[in-house]
């Protein structure tokens, strides 16, 4: 089965020899292997570059392990260039070349040397690609399969597409599943033997029992505010385990270079400023948050406010959770300052939406609670309340665009109704 990512294809094309080395990261099995040793291969031979033009090694497999040695792997490249064409050269999982950044660094002064990698742990985020290719590195973040590109493979009505989506993820390796049980104990694998076992042998995890409870936290609250103090006195009053705000900060930070969370932070709409504590959590693959779990509490709000944030981030947009000031009274009848939620603030470039998820909205308190936070902002920028329920896209009174989940989740575009 061939599964399209066109939109990291073009990506891919669009930075052809720019003089930088693109680096494709995210989790692993995203898809990163096969897009580039299978789609961008496939694309290039269509286009007529000859075979013996197009250099690859996947660096994880033990028949290469000669060119994990970084004189060996600068040697077979001078070996393949033959005349002046222009060469590509793929290597995948880089982070098994010994001395990679000064191997890549050297292949930028090879003219007619295209050059594209892959990795999946920490020292491939955008920071650290800056930071070891000496500004030439070029980011292209891969993730799970959206749910346009999970649609388009499989065979079954999308109402049906949607339910198994929200349960096992986008992992590609899940069409090769031909069972509920079969899709459960893949994931449920590669969430204890590959992720959490890599988390704890890199970065050499003191309590990894207590790392993965952290995980597990975040997992069973999502859309919950956190900070670290929170959960560190959390961890001691009911676990009886001391971990210091510092060591519970570092574990979120692997939990993230790892790519198996991302962290939304609040931003003060109106004070426009960044506000860093409590974040949120997301996880980027709703199969493996599920499988860190065991498949138990599939709530549909809390899985759809997920999807939400991930559709969001693939389709390119910065993502914050938004607050916003507004008066009220307390108990006792007394005027009293309020912050508002607003669930995301997604931006890109000049583009910025405003969205509520809503599972449903039963009554008009429910309606009166999810619009508020959004009628207080007081700008021009669109601003959107998506619905589980499928329904035709409409406009309150007040502008607001409200639409079914079905229908924002065909891309960037459901916005702009």
């Amino acid at each position: 089965m061939i599964i399209r990512r066109d939109h990291y294809l073009n990506e891919l094309l669009i930075r052809r020899q720019n003089g930088m080395i693109k680096v494709v990261t995210g989790m692993r099995r995203s898809g990163k292997s096969y897009l580039l040793l299978k789609l961008f291969h496939k694309h290039l031979v269509e286009e007529g570059v000859p075979e013996d033009h197009i250099l690859e090694v996947a660096l994880d497999d033990r028949h290469n392990l000669g060119l994990r040695s970084p004189d060996a792997m600068l040697s077979w490249i001078d070996g393949c260039l033959k005349d002046k064409g222009q060469y590509y050269l793929v290597l995948d999982e880089v982070q098994f070349l010994r001395d990679f950044a000064d191997v890549l660094n050297s292949c930028l002064h090879i003219d007619n040397l295209d050059v594209y990698v892959t990795g999946s742990n920490s020292r491939f985020l955008s920071s650290d690609v800056i930071t070891e290719f000496r500004g030439r590195g070029d980011e292209i973040h891969v993730f799970p399969l959206s749910f346009a590109e999970y649609v388009s493979a499989c065979d079954v009505p999308v109402d049906q597409a949607l339910s198994d989506y929200l349960r096992y993820g986008g992992l590609p390796y899940l069409f090769s599943c031909r069972t509920e049980r079969q899709k459960e104990s893949y994931l449920e694998h590669l969430f204890h033997e590959v992720y959490i076992k890599d988390l704890v042998e890199r970065n050499r995890i003191q309590h990894p029992a207590e790392m993965e409870e952290l995980l597990k936290f975040y997992a069973s609250s999502i859309g919950a505010l956190s900070s670290m103090r929170k959960l560190s006195n959390t961890f001691k009053s009911s676990k009886g385990v001391s971990l210091s705000v510092n060591t519970v900060g570092a574990y979120s930070k692997h939990l993230e270079d790892a790519f198996l969370v991302s962290k939304a932070v609040r931003y003060d709409i109106k004070g426009r400023r960044y506000i860093d504590s409590p974040q949120k959590y997301y996880f980027e693959d709703l199969g493996i948050r599920n499988a860190c779990l065991g498949f138990r509490q599939l709530e549909q709000n809390h899985l759809m406010e997920n999807l939400i944030y991930n559709e969001l981030r693939i389709w390119g947009f910065s993502v914050d959770v938004g607050c916003v000031p507004a008066s009220g009274t307390n108990m006792d009848g007394k005027a009293s300052r309020q912050t508002l939620e607003v669930d995301f603030v997604a931006n890109q470039g000049h583009r910025r939406y405003y969205i509520q998820s809503a599972f449903q909205i039963p009554d008009d308190e429910k309606r009166e609670q999810e619009t508020r936070s959004l009628l207080k902002i007081g700008d021009s920028f669109r601003k959107i309340i998506v619905m589980y329920d499928p329904m035709r896209p409409y406009h309150t009174e007040d502008g607001i665009l409200v639409i079914g989940l079905k229908d924002f989740l065909k891309g960037p575009e459901s916005m702009d109704q």
